[in-house]
């Protein structure tokens, strides 16, 4: 660089990328807003400005794409924000079947924003093929599953509810956080959709938000939720893209374990005399265990609910006598996390007063238990 330059010119220019042609076997974090454009105005792999694409962002949604097998995915800045683009993607006088069991702040999202904007919405017992048939409208464009279902563990048969949906000529969309792809490949089930909390198992490590959608095939519909993407700006940050791409590399052993462990967690649960009933889909007395066998064959996953032998107050003191199970919001992180539901989703919530969220970790099976026994016991 001539010495000629000014300091401040120096101090600008001295800084800029010169390592085009290293080959880092880690991922590099590609914080830049902007890229140059080629003398002939053109740009390379089309990186023009980090909210339209981003390398960081491109590789994880490629990830998430395959893992999923779908054939397009798009990041975004939350979970939340990634429901809100499905939804939106739809028109005004569009009907939506959703679960009556449904995640609280989807139902908030739908209730505050998209039924007042001019969606059509249902609630419906997904886990009964016949209500939902019936629940279909001629200007239902969405279904949408929660499988296993936020806090009470209840399953939606993929491959039947497809059936409908195709018969109908709607969409199915599927939140596939919990299982994650590990245990559930909803779009090889039929599904048209697949939404997920990159937050929970893809992160794993409790420190970074995002969202994802996944298509089974593109389409006018997918491509507006591409371009809302875009305009409406809510993308992930490069580092958040890159995080989530760190904690995917160890998804599966993450999510193995976990699921081993929920196992024998819940069915320790079950046989102890303080627990009234264990929701886990693993369990043989769960309504849907079959379901749960034949579109999870790999494992039944590492959340489960425990209904207390008691009411709330009896819930709660249990929940914090827990010394191993941290008492927080959220799930699929390497510690395991312990929460009373209907404390958090007000009193409107269906989930039952004595209901306690159980999210299993990496910790070991044998202490976990101990744990357990000693705050049931106290």
């Amino acid at each position: 660089m001539s010495d000629s330059l000014k300091f401040s010119t120096r101090a600008v220019r001295a800084t800029q990328h010169r390592f085009k042609d290293a080959h880092p076997v880690t991922t590099p974090i590609y914080l830049s807003t902007t890229y140059e454009r080629n003398t002939d105005g053109s740009y390379n792999h089309d990186f023009i400005y980090s909210r339209v694409e981003n390398p960081n962002r491109l590789l994880l949604e490629q990830t998430i794409a395959d893992l999923e097998q779908g054939v397009a995915a798009y990041c975004f800045a939350s979970g939340m924000a990634a429901i809100h683009a499905i939804f939106q993607g739809l028109r005004p006088g569009d009907h939506v079947l959703i679960p009556d069991d449904i995640y609280y702040n989807i139902y908030a999202l739908l209730k505050e924003v998209f039924i007042p904007w001019g969606l059509e919405i249902s609630l419906v017992d997904m886990s009964d093929l016949e209500q939902i048939e019936k629940a279909i409208q001629e200007n239902t464009a969405l279904i949408w599953a929660e499988t296993p279902s936020n806090p009470q563990l209840k399953l939606t048969d993929i491959a039947a509810v497809s059936k409908l949906a195709k018969a109908h000529n709607c969409l199915l969309a599927v939140d596939n956080t919990w299982p994650s792809p590990v245990l559930m490949q909803p779009l090889q089930l039929g599904a048209d959709i697949v939404m997920h909390s990159t937050t929970k198992y893809f992160g794993g490590h409790s420190d970074v938000l995002g969202g994802a959608v996944v298509f089974k095939e593109t389409s006018d519909y997918s491509e507006r939720v591409r371009r809302m993407q875009s305009l409406a700006g809510g993308v992930p940050a490069p580092f958040d893209c890159w995080l989530v791409s760190r904690g995917i590399q160890t998804l599966s052993v993450r999510v193995l374990t976990q699921s081993q462990t929920a196992m024998k967690l819940a069915t320790y649960l079950e046989g102890n005399s303080a627990i009234e009933h264990v929701l886990y889909p693993g369990l043989t007395s769960h309504p849907q265990h079959d379901i749960a066998q034949a579109q999870m064959p790999n494992g039944f996953g590492a959340m489960l609910s425990v209904l207390i032998k008691g009411d709330a107050e009896r819930a709660i003191a249990i929940s914090n006598a827990l010394q191993l199970f941290t008492t927080a919001t959220s799930l699929g992180a390497v510690e395991s996390l312990v929460e009373h539901r209907k404390s958090v989703e007000g009193p409107e919530s269906a989930t039952p007063d004595n209901l306690l969220r159980i999210s299993v970790g990496l910790e070991a099976v044998e202490d976990l238990i101990r744990d357990w026994e000693n705050a049931l016991g106290a």
